[in-house]
């Protein structure tokens, strides 16, 4: 080879060389391997991480063995339950308290009294039936019928070599033990589309008559916090057996005025009363048992399902969501923390499927337990689903957003009811669309603009006629809203928010707060956001808008600082006080969420000056009791931090080490109160009595309200997406990430707004 071919050569390997890593970022991401090294295994009980299974209608809840079988293992917050996004249950109202008795009379700057639905410190009969009414409840509990030699149920203590799997590819929990010498594997999975739990046992138990499985109905309880089962008064329920065949059998529940209907189907077994409202599953033959128990709304069911077909679907639909969504890959980064955050991200896909892709906006509990009756709070929407778009599974959004479509007619009585126009969209609610009475909520705006927030996310991934056919009214009436609410300040000529208005930072007088920060530029975000899709749609501005979003108060700042709210101009003179620095006292409102901080982060508000934003997130985490914010916050604020062009500090606020930003073996994260602030939490309805005398694990001053909070997966998921896929505007790849330590390739990943 001549001298020039040698240079060519080396020159082709230097080429080479200095492209691997291009190349290697150009690779596809092998998802498989991204999934399945971030398996959940347990070989031992952790009492607040019961594992979960199921289809995003449905959701069960499984202890080590695989089913429910012994809910006395785990914390009092983590019961086993079995709840569906459809299953709401109302107790009887003999006194007929309406929704008019649980309003309150308020005074609006220039529109006179108006009726809210504002609940005092000691709510009266009527607030506490509005507020609990409806509720969820669980369907029933699925568990082994595990017995010794002598017939009596098997001790958990006498369990050994207990080891579980949740397979996130397969969405298959596997669980094996020993028990009296003999081996025992549980397979169980959630069907996809039907609301079915599939159960699979192997084990010689089976075949000697030991080894069965246990159903049970429950009633509803009068604590519906965090557990709404009711075990003991059967009679106030009723299980009717509707029909029997070999191996199936059908069953019709009444709660109250609820009707549910449930089918067990186990071939070759037999299915024998085992009680009130109990049955009980044994095989005819063989170490194997297959049980299918179905949960619905009607009593329509379905085909006879196969079992290997069943297998297969649940299989199929989990290889389908890993397949084409979103991914986020952090293999080769050399940041310790890389490893954890990647966990974090595939654990939260998961979780929130499960949880957060069901028909009516989720609870913060999701289907895992109950809190605050597990009604919905439409200001977290946007936290627990507006990643499924972002991310390339609009479709999961899509379900509960349809939510908004069926609710339009109401949100325009309840806007004409408060002298305004368009949708006036509930705070705290069930599927029926009430608000419920509260001594906060009732003056909580900020979930006005989510859905078009939402709406605009959906549209972005797939923007075609039919998304603005289908969510186009509501994005306009919701616009109407945005465009009517606020009020004319002649003397100063501008259109402000409140009061009345409690902002998201939520300890602020709602009769004296006047505009707050995130909620100015989240309204003119909106209005500015359905002008485009008016001009979508081929329609004309409207005028009214194009005038608020022209006049309408900017953000309040003093000293170079945003302030949370423009009537509290001393709060950052307060925060730095000796008496509130970092450590919030009474009277201190340096608490909760630092809320002004999502006018950038979240939306990228056009009026922030970014150099202020930077100022106020330094001011933001000298000054804050961080010890008091929530799952949500420390993704919203990493958002901030990212289109503020520092990603170090995005990544360091994902990372705070504080007690509602601890994430568990199963991806889920606490929700965690100081003692001092606890009786507001309690007022508000979160906890119980049971979750006060369940905390102290949590340390002096702590006590634990849930065991999981999903708020949190969902904004991590929105803030890691953003991160990595950028924004609008943003330059260069992964521009929310540092260029030290971290290799960052995602996939399906779209930028937001």
């Amino acid at each position: 080879m001549s001298v020039r071919g040698l240079l060519r050569g080396l020159l082709a390997a230097l080429a080479m060389v200095a492209l691997a890593p291009a190349l290697a970022l150009a690779q596809p991401i092998d998802r498989h391997a991204l999934v399945t090294r971030h398996n959940v295994s347990l070989s031992h009980v952790d009492p607040h991480a019961p594992l979960m299974v199921g289809n995003g209608q449905l959701g069960f809840t499984a202890d080590i063995t695989g089913l429910q079988t012994f809910p006395e293992q785990y914390s009092d917050l983590a019961p086993l339950l079995t709840m569906a996004q459809w299953a709401w249950h109302s107790f009887p109202n003999p006194n007929g308290y309406t929704e008019a008795m649980g309003q309150r009379s308020v005074a609006v700057p220039g529109r006179g009294q108006q009726a809210f639905d504002w609940m005092g410190p000691k709510a009266s009969a009527a607030d506490a039936w509005l507020r609990e009414n409806p509720h969820r409840f669980s369907l029933g509990r699925i568990g082994l019928a595990l017995r010794d030699r002598d017939g009596r149920p098997a001790r958990f203590a006498d369990l050994a070599e207990t080891h579980q799997t949740l397979d996130l590819w397969s969405g298959a929990l596997s669980s094996r033990f020993i028990y009296d010498g003999q081996p025992v594997t549980v397979e169980t999975r959630v069907l996809p589309g039907r609301d079915v739990v599939l159960v699979e046992i192997r084990s010689p138990l089976v075949a000697s008559g030991r080894l069965g499985v246990s159903i049970r109905y429950p009633g509803v309880a009068a604590n519906l916090n965090p557990d709404p089962s009711d075990w003991n008064h059967p009679e106030r329920h009723v299980t009717t057996v509707l029909s029997r065949a070999p191996g199936r059998l059908s069953l019709q529940r009444r709660l109250d005025s609820t009707t549910y209907y449930s089918t067990v189907t186990a071939p070759g077994a037999t299915i024998a009363a085992a009680g009130p409202h109990a049955f009980e599953v044994k095989a005819t033959a063989g170490d194997r048992l297959v049980v299918m128990v179905a949960y619905q709304r009607t009593r329509q069911v379905g085909p006879v399902l196969d079992a290997a077909a069943a297998r297969e679907a649940v299989t199929a639909h989990w290889r389908d969501y890993w397949s084409k969504g979103g991914v986020v890959d952090f293999s080769g980064s050399t940041d310790p923390r890389a490893a954890e955050l990647e966990r974090r991200v595939v654990l939260s896909q998961y979780l929130s499927a499960l949880n957060g892709a069901g028909e009516v906006p989720p609870q913060e509990e999701g289907l895992f337990s109950n809190s605050w009756n597990g009604k919905f709070h439409l200001e977290m929407h946007p936290w627990h689903a507006a990643h499924f778009a972002a991310w390339g599974r609009p479709e999961q959004l899509e379900r509960s957003l349809a939510w908004y479509v069926t609710q339009l007619p109401r949100a325009k009585v309840v806007a004409a009811a408060h002298k305004v126009s368009g949708a006036w969209w509930p705070k705290m609610s069930g599927p029926e669309g009430r608000n419920s009475p509260s001594p906060i909520g009732a003056f909580i705006m900020w979930q006005q603009p989510h859905p078009i927030y939402l709406a605009e996310l959906d549209y972005r991934a797939h923007p075609d006629a039919a998304t603005l056919a289908r969510y186009g009214e509501v994005v306009d009436q919701t616009a109407k809203l945005l465009a009517t609410w606020p009020l004319w300040d002649k003397a100063k000529g501008r259109y402000v928010l409140g009061p009345p208005i409690i902002p998201v930072q939520e300890n602020h007088d709602p009769l004296t707060t006047l505009n707050p920060a995130f909620e100015l530029e989240y309204f003119r975000w909106g209005l500015r956001t359905a002008q485009a899709w008016r001009e979508r749609r081929g329609l004309a501005r409207d005028a009214r808008w194009d005038e608020v979003i022209a006049k309408l108060s900017t953000v309040a700042k003093r000293d170079g600082l945003y302030l949370p709210v423009e009537s509290a101009p001393d709060f950052w003179d307060q925060a730095r006080s000796a008496a509130c620095k970092g450590h919030a006292t009474e009277g201190c409102k340096n608490v909760d969420h630092p809320s002004f901080l999502m006018a950038y982060g979240l939306i990228g508000g056009d009026r922030i000056d970014p150099e202020a934003m930077r100022r106020t997130l330094r001011a933001t985490e000298d000054n804050w009791d961080l010890r008091q914010t929530w799952g949500w916050d420390f993704p919203m604020v990493a958002m901030t931090a990212a289109r503020l062009g520092e990603p170090e500090d995005a990544v360091a606020w994902l990372f705070q080490d504080l007690k509602n930003n601890q994430w568990g073996v199963s991806g889920m994260t606490p929700r965690v109160h100081l003692d001092a602030h606890f009786d507001t939490y309690i007022a508000a309805g979160p906890a119980t009595g049971r979750a006060v005398a369940a905390a102290s694990a949590d340390g002096p001053g702590y006590r634990r309200a849930a065991e999981t909070y999903f708020p949190s997966n969902g904004s991590l998921l929105l803030a890691v997406g953003m991160m990595a896929a950028g924004w609008d505007g943003s330059k260069g790849p992964a521009p929310g990430f540092p260029k030290q330590g971290w290799t960052v390739r995602s996939e399906g990943v779209r930028p937001l707004p």
